[in-house]
């Protein structure tokens, strides 16, 4: 069911609101869409180092095993994804290499598709709005202004999320509270992170809320008695659900789905004083 005039979906209307004092976001997809069009990148490469093992299948069915298991591990860090893809280079009698070397090869080439955005974005040549999920930046002034403590966890390795967190002007609003993967990745994922927050702040039940746009981050939110909303965002056309994602974010048990922060007004009297479906 939907709120009356929007296009928020309510999957669990027995949420507890208007507890939350923590709010956690995701990076990519949920508020920047700088790295717009990674799976394009992550994919293909991923596709041609499989390609070339003695006993790959045809390029069509390897396509498929790849977008599988990259979209099931994205929100994780990135080097879960390298890791399984060595994995698999062995599985068909191929030498892998160290996963961290395919983590460098794929941040090289996805770096040809975004370095232009981050570099208009710090020359004011590109709009910080264009590269955002609509509404961000009021959302995150109004969570803000109410009080709230913003956290900021992705699965991208610390460096690039700050820097691009900088450049889209949005770095102010967490403070220090910016969580990226580590080369040490051991050491960092959201689990630890929302186990943290949530010991640090001593939140109980209703006391979290998050948004993102993948199965990790809503997994652990709801793990922990958090609301967690599901951000269906389409990163391509800034318009509207992508039904793909919605399926996923459904699956992986989120309270809401949203496609952006455009009708964030509704969405927080929702979740604060108790307005209904």
């Amino acid at each position: 069911m939907f709120l009356p005039g929007t296009r928020i979906e309510i999957v669990n209307p027995d949420l507890p609101r208007g507890q939350f004092s923590a709010v956690l976001f995701d990076f990519d997809g949920t508020l920047s869409l700088v790295r717009e069009g990674w799976p394009e990148v992550m994919i293909p490469m991923m596709v041609d180092i499989l390609a070339e093992t003695p006993q790959a299948e045809p390029r069509e069915a390897l396509s498929e095993h790849v977008e599988e298991f990259v979209m099931r591990l994205n929100g994780k860090q990135t080097i879960y994804q390298m890791i399984h893809l060595a994995e698999e280079v062995g599985k068909r009698g191929g030498t892998a290499k160290e996963p961290l070397e395919y983590k460098q090869q794929y941040h090289d080439l996805l770096w040809e598709r975004v370095s232009g955005r981050v570099s208009g974005l710090k020359d004011g040549s590109v709009e910080a709005e264009i590269l955002t999920v609509p509404g961000s930046r009021e959302l995150l002034e109004q969570l803000q202004a109410a009080g709230c403590d913003l956290y900021l966890a992705s699965g991208t390795d610390h460096q690039f999320v700050a820097d691009e967190l900088a450049a889209l002007k949005l770095d102010a609003y967490f403070g220090p509270h910016v969580y990226g993967a580590q080369d040490e990745y051991k050491s960092f994922s959201k689990k630890m992170i929302i186990e943290k927050l949530m010991a640090e702040n001593s939140l109980g039940d209703g006391g979290l809320l998050g948004f993102g746009d993948g199965y990790v981050e809503i997994e652990e939110i709801k793990r922990v008695g958090g609301i967690a909303v599901g951000v269906a965002s389409d990163e391509k056309h800034r318009e509207g659900i992508n039904e793909w994602k919605r399926n996923r974010l459904m699956r992986a048990g989120a309270d809401i789905i949203i496609p952006d922060y455009r009708e964030r007004d509704a969405l927080l009297a929702y979740l604060t004083n108790g307005a209904d479906v």
